[in-house]
C-alpha cells in the first residue's frame, strides 16, 4: 500500500509537470507521433530501454501496468489514444501485446502523457482499495468524461 501510495503521488508531480498532455478539450490531449516506439523484452520482469531515460515514476507506472493487465484491459484511456493509436483500453499505453511465450511489446506511449500515467495508477489504487472492476470503471469514466481526449473503445468489465 505504501508504495501504492508513493507511487501516486509521484504520478501527481509527473501530470504536473507534464506539458504533453492537457485538461482542455479543445487544446492537444497528447504529443501524438506518427508511431509509438515499440520494444520487446523477454518478459514483463525486463523493462524496455526506453525507459531508462525516464524518472522513477514513469518507470514505477510501467511496472504497475506489466503486473495489471487483468484491471488495465477494462479501463479506457481518454488522451485520444484510440483515435491517433489505434489503443483499446489503458494497457495498451505502456504494453501493446503479451505474447504467448511471455515476451512483452512495450509501447513509450505512456512516457509522453500525464493522463495515461494517472489512470494506470488511480485504477490500481482503487484496485487495492478493495474497488471492484466495474466500481473502477465508473469512477474513472466520471472523472475523465469532460475535459479529456475521446475515450479508448474499452468494453466494460464482467459484473
Amino acid at each position: 500500500m505504501k508504495y501504492l501510495y508513493k507511487l501516486f503521488l509521484g504520478s501527481i508531480v509527473i501530470i504536473m509537470l507534464t506539458t504533453a498532455c492537457s485538461s482542455k478539450k479543445e487544446e492537444s490531449h497528447h504529443a501524438h507521433v506518427d508511431t509509438d516506439l515499440l520494444e520487446t523484452t523477454s518478459s514483463s520482469e525486463v523493462m524496455p530501454a526506453f525507459l531508462s531515460n525516464q524518472p522513477d515514476e514513469v518507470r514505477s507506472v510501467y511496472r504497475l501496468a506489466a503486473v495489471a493487465e487483468d484491471l488495465l484491459q477494462w479501463i479506457p484511456c481518454y488522451c485520444g489514444c484510440g483515435e491517433s493509436q489505434g489503443h483499446k483500453s489503458n494497457f495498451n499505453c505502456f504494453i501493446q501485446e503479451i505474447k504467448d511465450d511471455g515476451s512483452v511489446i512495450w509501447t513509450d506511449h505512456g512516457t509522453r502523457c500525464g493522463v495515461c500515467l494517472q489512470i494506470a495508477v488511480q485504477s490500481a489504487q482503487m484496485k487495492k482499495q478493495g474497488a471492484s472492476y466495474p466500481e473502477i470503471r465508473s469512477q474513472i469514466d466520471e472523472t475523465y468524461k469532460s475535459g479529456f481526449g475521446k475515450p479508448t473503445d474499452t468494453p466494460m468489465p464482467p459484473a
